[in-house]
């Protein structure tokens, strides 16, 4: 990738279609940092790209953070070899040295819009002598370094869109392949570093397939092997527009910060696309490796429906919440949620038990699509104990004493394996033991006695979720008070 910011849905499909390819097949999965064009390197970018990977669950096995043995993985360090392979394509005729102005080619660019034709190089430079250039050489002009395009592109069967071939020399000028500053561009540089480290096999968006072909030239005017090529649809909103940069709402570390998990968001971007015999939600990395094959995605482009994430994370945290082991660090990580969130109210020692905690995520499993859903206000309850005077709820029903032995007995007798619909039942028959209390004026003295809250979840399920103990506290304290 650029680093010219923070990595979004559509890089991470990228990384993820390359990583889960790799791994497949028993290949090394490799990130190898573009930042050639000085000017829109974003500080930070490249060590937040990795980190982000690293989150998603998809680190690579070599990059600038870890190194290895292809190295530096910056592209930026790598300038002595970008300047061989042109040195070498100058000898060879294959490129020559441009010196048009920047003027020039911004006139010739507007030219071409005027008349409604796609703007192009005319490949001026192109037809300088060696004399012409060593005296332009001589005189300290500017200048870049461009490919000679040439007729007679080659076909190439791309791993996704099958057999291809674009004659770019009929529609595109000669392209720069080293600027002015000494940098290559992309052209250049990723076929260039491709063959030194070794890399077989490249997948990339489709918005690249029409330079392949460029780049093959390339290849065949260094007298290299290229790679396979494989290219990636578009990743498009719901809606078919282009998922952009500029929406705040795709950049990975938004959804870190949202409570969304990594393989929510994985499974999504994959669901969405192709190369799996069948759409199916809730496939963890492990699963997608396996089903993965390269001959199964399609050409057309995938449609990603953002509004679909939350629930494509209700799945995998429900996952996670069913595994015995990642249940614990949802454990630490609610404890944590819990502490940060109500840190100036009074929590009872006792609500952050592993064990309490561990029950209320069990059983809100497949209730909530976020970790974060158990610290809003609906169940703040579960954590503050309520500070309820008996007078408050006397001013609900004078039978307080009453309806409180009563719940406590119901406690008593059904401490084990309650569920809200037998409790909403008992609740109703506890109710006729009264005198003059109505159902629902029963209801909302217990739920103020049990959360401090006139509103919020059902009394059975609230009495579920907080467990007979906690009940009991709960009801004692509210009689006592």
């Amino acid at each position: 990738p650029a680093i010219t910011g923070f990595l979004h849905l559509g890089g991470l499909r990228t990384a993820l279609y390359n990583y889960i390819f790799a791994k497949k097949h028993g290949g090394t999965f490799i990130l190898r940092v573009e930042d050639t064009d000085q000017n829109r390197v974003v500080p930070g970018a490249a060590e937040g790209i990795e980190a982000m990977l690293d989150w998603a669950g998809i680190p690579p096995d070599e990059s600038p953070g870890r190194g290895g043995p292809c190295g530096p993985y910056l592209q930026s360090l790598r300038l002595e070899l970008y300047r061989g392979a042109c040195a070498a394509l100058l000898d060879s005729g294959a490129a020559y040295r441009c010196f048009c102005s920047a003027q020039r080619l911004e006139l010739l660019r507007r030219e071409a819009l005027r008349s409604q034709q796609t703007p192009r190089y005319d490949n001026r430079c192109r037809h300088l002598g060696p004399a012409d250039v060593a005296q332009k050489l001589s005189r300290g002009l500017g200048h870049v370094v461009r490919f000679r395009l040439e007729r007679g592109a080659q076909p190439f069967q791309d791993l996704v869109y099958g057999w291809s071939r674009h004659e770019v020399a009929e529609v595109e000028g000669d392209p720069v392949i080293l600027k002015g500053d000494g940098f290559p561009t992309y052209h250049l540089a990723s076929v260039v570093d491709d063959h030194h480290m070794g890399v077989t096999h490249v997948l990339r968006g489709a918005e690249w397939l029409a330079s392949t072909s460029k780049h093959l030239l390339l290849y065949r005017a260094l007298g290299w092997e290229p790679p396979q090529f494989g290219h990636l649809p578009l990743l498009l909103n719901k809606d078919g527009g282009k998922l952009s940069k500029r929406q705040g709402d795709i950049f990975l570390e938004r959804f870190a910060r949202d409570g969304f998990l990594p393989e929510a968001l994985l499974d999504s971007v994959t669901n969405c696309g192709s190369g799996f015999s069948e759409k199916q939600m809730g496939r963890t990395l492990e699963e997608l490796i396996s089903q993965f094959e390269i001959g199964r995605i399609t050409t057309h482009s995938a449609l990603l429906d953002l509004e679909m994430l939350p629930e494509f994370n209700r799945i995998h945290l429900t996952r996670h919440i069913e595994s015995e082991g990642l249940r614990q660090g949802l454990v630490r990580e609610l404890q944590g949620l819990v502490r940060l969130t109500f840190g100036d109210q009074p929590v009872d020692p006792q609500v952050l038990e592993k064990e309490y905690v561990e029950r209320v995520l069990l059983l809100r499993k497949g209730h909530i699509s976020f970790l974060k859903s158990l610290v809003s206000n609906d169940y703040s309850y579960l954590w503050v104990r309520p500070s309820v005077s008996r007078q408050q709820l006397q001013t609900i029903s004078s039978e307080v004493d009453e309806i409180g032995k009563l719940v406590l007995g119901l406690v008593t007798r059904q401490a084990a394996g309650w569920t809200v619909e037998e409790l909403n039942k008992d609740l109703r028959s506890l109710q006729k033991q009264t005198r003059e209390t109505k159902y629902s004026s029963m209801m909302q003295l217990l739920r103020l006695a049990l959360s401090g809250q006139q509103h919020g979840p059902s009394v059975a399920e609230m009495m579920v979720t907080l467990g007979a103990k906690e009940v009991s506290a709960r009801i004692h304290r509210a009689l006592s008070s």
